[in-house]
């Protein structure tokens, strides 16, 4: 795995582990599995908590950037995510 792909890669784990864990748009998601299994569950913890669920996400991420880091698919998606997670960086520290 080349550095570009492995840098994408950790952008895209970012943002991804980010919308899941801490974005509005995700919120439902979240309240769906603290109704579904408790607020006190190691699931609804397991969907709040960076940290945990990162691990997660870059098991999915990895091996796609194994198998597919050189494509193009693979990388303008990987490119937009981790911009979008560098802009979010950004934008907190220029406010």
């Amino acid at each position: 795995m080349s550095l570009v792909v492995f840098l994408l890669s950790l952008g895209a784990t970012c943002r991804i582990t980010r919308f899941l864990t801490k974005d509005t748009l995700a919120a439902g998601f979240r309240s769906w599995v603290a109704g579904r299994f408790g607020d006190d569950s190691k699931p609804a913890y397991l969907v709040g908590c960076s940290w945990c669920s990162s691990i997660w996400v870059a098991a999915v991420v990895a091996p796609l950037a194994h198998w597919t880091g050189g494509t193009t698919g693979f990388q303008l998606t990987a490119t937009a995510l981790s911009l979008s997670y560098l802009a979010g960086l950004a934008s907190r520290w220029l406010d």
